[in-house]
């Protein structure tokens, strides 16, 4: 059935799915907000979000159940956007969300399998893996910003996607410079910049998908 204009009152199921882009974000913010009422003395000011998930943290179980849609829903969501810009972006444009795709790939993969051994950081291999997966994550995630803003900023109908993505990069940089350099006071407060950054980029993909601007070819 259509509407005025020719546009279908039933969205695609592939354009659905974008809204669990969003349903990722709220479940992660969830678990960030509510998670510290488990961990007695938790201070999120200088606290880093990891020391939540830590192995030895009473907070881990309040965390993986509040976190539980944060990886499934982002990962359907990102594939599904990876899905519908195939044919239909540009190169540098696809090349950036696949990129970004690769990294909630690992981020989700990576964290869940090397989470901290304890609250800070405990030298262990374990915890050196979970410092190794953050520079893939971060790395990635720079990258596939850097793809994504080079390629809508040259595209009208993509001018707004860049934008958000040169926010979510800001963000990137205000946690990656930040934690070296702020106060440890503060060292909670700017790693969620980067922390967000990437969970709600991701969001806003999704809300790309599920509005369908990515349903038309541009090149």
């Amino acid at each position: 059935m259509n509407v005025p204009g020719g546009e279908s009152m039933k969205k695609p199921i592939i354009n659905l799915l974008g809204l669990l882009g969003l349903v990722s974000l709220l479940s992660y913010a969830a678990a960030v907000v509510f998670a510290p009422l488990a961990y007695p003395g938790y201070n999120w000011q200088s606290q880093a979000v990891s020391d939540l998930s830590a192995a030895d943290s009473l907070s881990r179980t309040l965390w993986n159940q509040l976190c539980s849609l944060y990886l499934p829903c982002g990962i359907v969501s990102i594939m599904m956007v990876c899905v519908a810009a195939q044919d239909k972006l540009s190169k540098i444009l696809r090349l950036g969300i696949y990129a970004f795709a690769a990294m909630f790939w690992v981020s989700g993969v990576g964290y869940a399998m090397f989470p901290l051994t304890e609250s800070g950081f405990g030298n262990s291999f374990q915890d050196l893996m979970h410092l190794v997966v953050t520079v893939a994550v971060v790395a990635l995630s720079i990258a596939s910003l850097v793809m994504i803003m080079a390629g809508g900023y040259r595209k009208r109908r993509f001018v707004s996607l860049a934008v958000w993505a040169t926010i979510a990069l800001a963000g990137m940089f205000v946690g990656a410079v930040g934690v070296n350099v702020a106060p440890p006071a503060y060292f909670g407060i700017v790693q969620r910049f980067a922390n967000f950054a990437a969970t709600g980029f991701n969001a806003v993909l999704g809300m790309y998908l599920f509005l369908g601007k990515f349903d038309a070819k541009t090149h």
